[in-house]
């Protein structure tokens, strides 16, 4: 059975409720890594559908990068588009959504930021963050804990005058040349997709890992070249 399937059922099997299947696969021991991923999944489709409510309207290009961020099949996009209209419907706000998905991950704040960057590459499927989408993205991030990564982030997926590598990075510019080594290699490891996968994310959803670490070593790139390391 594909873990589109497993969601689907999931949901049916607590009255299509997206919401009430993630809230009960939360609260399951951390050691069921398969209900984990399914979960993770879950949450992602749901504030993925939260923010499409925000903006108002989900685009062909949204669609698109959905499924690009999760290797969907065309003979299971009807399991994610059940999943993704159901959360969309519901009266529960966005807020309950990302909380569960917090407390899923509160020691792996990696795996959160790879809800964010998946977040941030469908609303950025159609050219360009909305005002709307932007704020949707900071409260979720603000929920996560992230507050303090959100500008890091943000300057992997929307270029501006003020971002430049070392905000990608997450270190000052005055940092010394063995400090900004370290902190490369840290990183590096830490976003590894192996690491990933093992913390419970689906494999379908790698490709945002490896988009992450790419942006990373394109920074690491840049910073290096002038430095001369």
């Amino acid at each position: 059975m594909s873990i589109w399937q497993s969601i689907s059922d999931a949901v049916t099997g607590f009255g299509n409720s997206v919401l009430a299947a993630l809230s009960r696969i939360t609260g399951q021991p951390r050691e069921a890594d398969p209900a984990h991923s399914i979960a993770f999944t879950i949450g992602m489709i749901a504030l993925g559908a939260k923010m499409a409510k925000a903006d108002g309207v989900v685009t062909r290009d949204e669609v698109d990068a959905f499924k690009e961020v999760f290797h969907v099949r065309p003979e299971e996009m009807h399991n994610i588009a059940r999943v993704f209209n159901l959360a969309k419907q519901e009266v529960a706000g966005y807020e309950a959504y990302a909380r569960q998905v917090a407390r899923l991950f509160a020691e792996q704040p990696d795996v959160l930021e790879d809800v964010m960057d998946g977040l941030f590459h469908i609303a950025k499927a159609d050219g360009v963050v909305h005002d709307v989408e932007l704020t949707y993205l900071e409260s979720v991030a603000a929920i996560f804990g992230l507050e303090h990564r959100f500008r890091c982030i943000r300057a992997r997926h929307i270029k501006a005058a003020e971002d430049d590598p070392y905000i990608v990075l997450g270190i000052e510019p005055c940092a010394e040349d063995d400090e900004v080594r370290q902190h490369y290699r840290k990183l590096v490891r830490d976003n590894h997709p192996d690491r990933h996968i093992a913390a419970g994310v689906p494999e379908e959803m790698i490709a945002i890992a490896t988009e992450k670490l790419a942006a990373i070593n394109s920074a690491y790139e840049t910073v290096a070249r002038e430095r001369g390391l």
